[in-house]
């Protein structure tokens, strides 16, 4: 496999990691492992997170809030699938909470309703039990709470 044999100065990586966080929205862990994938000693990946904190390249809250809100909106995830995935990324349990207060509750509501009804309608089983195991199955993995999935999926499959 091709090794990046490639060395930065410290001027030179910092330069580069502005451009990675300016182009998106970054969190820590992603830039370590692009600091690590430079072959920067650890050392000198502190001193540039410091630096990108300092100018504001970096900053976790933001970086969650942006996330939940794009999930939510493009990918239509839940709240659990949310929070696996920012966990995953050493994302603190306040900043994800602080990013699911940018969600109200009715908003929340109606996005699950529309997925779920607009799934429901996609399912060409006639068998009404594969059917609701389907539809069941589809809004889990999306992360959406299991109270809310089996009371909608009663509701719309008889």
């Amino acid at each position: 496999m091709f090794k990046n044999n490639k060395t930065f100065t410290v001027d030179e990586a910092t330069k580069k990691l502005e451009h990675y966080c300016a182009y998106q929205e970054r969190c820590h862990h992603e830039v370590r492992q692009k600091l690590k994938s430079m072959n920067m000693i650890p050392e000198v990946a502190d001193i540039i997170i410091v630096h990108l904190l300092k100018h504001n390249f970096l900053n976790e809250e933001r970086f969650a809030k942006t996330f939940v809100r794009g999930k939510f909106n493009i990918k239509k995830w839940g709240r659990r699938r949310l929070a696996l995935e920012l966990k995953k990324k050493d994302i603190s349990k306040f900043n994800i909470n602080a990013a699911f207060a940018e969600i109200s509750e009715d908003e929340y509501i109606g996005v699950f309703n529309d997925l779920a009804e607009k799934k429901a309608n996609s399912i060409l089983e006639t068998n009404k039990l594969k059917k609701k195991k389907k539809l069941i199955d589809y809004l889990l993995y999306r992360g959406w709470e299991s109270h809310l999935v089996y009371d909608k999926v009663n509701k719309l499959i008889n």
